[in-house]
């Protein structure tokens, strides 16, 4: 995917010190995931799909 993810969120189970995540919705579904301390390191995506499995997995 090359589109650019919008509307960052910040996981609630994210931390001050570590473990800080952030989800961004991609154009057309599916989510970007990216690491808040290292924003410029990038960030892993997944069709909405991949996502929607990856939360049922989860949430299992």
């Amino acid at each position: 995917m090359s589109a650019e993810p919008r509307g960052w969120r910040t996981s609630t189970y994210s931390s001050q010190e570590t473990n800080c995540v952030e989800v961004g919705a991609l154009p057309g579904g599916g989510a970007a995931v990216r690491d808040s301390k290292d924003r410029a390191a990038g960030h892993l995506t997944a069709t909405a799909t991949q996502w929607s499995r990856f939360l049922r997995a989860l949430r299992a």
